[in-house]
């Protein structure tokens, strides 16, 4: 409703993964980095674990982007809550393989000799597993399993675990010690600072198209920073709320009252 009114090309807060958005943070640069790093140098396991809402599917996305098409191949796996033989299916699937194997033995050995095929041919093969959290047991020893496939010189799949924080617990598992001895990369998303906020929320209003209508108050940052605990996703739904708010009022200050009724509407969704 006021995307018109402010004058924006498109909504500023919507809560979709979209890469165009994504506002570099201290933390996301850091992480951003990491993953690039542990790809190129090819460490085989990499671990990114960040809270619901902090932005690791946009950063996943703006990693795909820039990795280059013509050294790297990916199989982007986003539902994780599968077998052992469906996530092998999965994987060869998003490698552009249309004839599958049936049998889990024999989906391994072609995974094997479809990876040992481009690697002869010069490219690198990422898998990242989005929400890693959600992986059985079963399918995890199957990923560990998986990194095992290598050359003398070099693993043949470098795969990238993007996990909430509860995907931190699960790898502490005894169990898991053989899986998590192989993650020689690791880093952990924070939440946005009050600065960070400040420039993230005045990223996303300038690449909307906005024109400096309308500006938030340092008391409403204040609430919202307080509110979402710096979590992106939050802060995008309680900007479109509390922008809402000044669009009904005709206002072209988000004061602190705009927030507040933003912040009052989540907390009754949440009862």
């Amino acid at each position: 409703m006021y995307q018109s009114y402010y004058g924006f090309k498109e909504m500023p807060f919507n809560i979709t993964p979209d890469p165009r958005f994504l506002y570099l943070s201290p933390t996301h640069q850091e992480a951003l980095q990491h993953l690039k790093f542990g790809v190129q140098e090819r460490k085989g396991f990499i671990a990114l674990i960040g809270e619901v809402g902090c932005g690791k599917t946009t950063l996943c996305r703006r990693f795909l982007n820039e990795l280059d098409p013509a050294r790297f191949d990916t199989a982007l796996i986003l539902n994780p809550r599968i077998t052992e033989t469906q996530m092998l299916k999965a994987i060869l699937t998003e490698l552009g393989e249309t004839k599958l194997a049936r049998s889990q033995s024999d989906l391994v050995a072609q995974i094997n000799r479809v990876l040992l095929e481009r690697i002869a041919k010069g490219r690198d093969i990422v898998l990242i597993i989005d929400e890693a959290q959600n992986l059985s047991f079963e399918v995890l020893e199957q990923v560990r399993l998986l990194s095992n496939l290598e050359t003398d010189r070099q693993k043949l799949l470098q795969i990238v675990l993007m996990g909430q924080p509860e995907l931190k617990e699960i790898l502490a598992r005894d169990e898991l010690r053989q899986l998590r001895q192989r993650i020689l990369v690791h880093y952990e998303l924070h939440p946005l600072s009050m600065a960070d906020m400040r420039h993230y929320i005045q990223h996303r209003l300038t690449l909307a198209g906005g024109s400096g209508r309308p500006t938030f108050t340092p008391w409403a940052l204040r609430a919202i920073h307080k509110a979402s605990k710096g979590i992106p996703r939050v802060v995008n739904s309680l900007c479109d709320k509390a922008m809402l708010a000044a669009f009904i009022d005709e206002s072209d200050e988000v004061n602190f009252w705009h927030a507040r009724r933003s912040i009052r509407d989540m907390e009754t969704l949440t009862e």
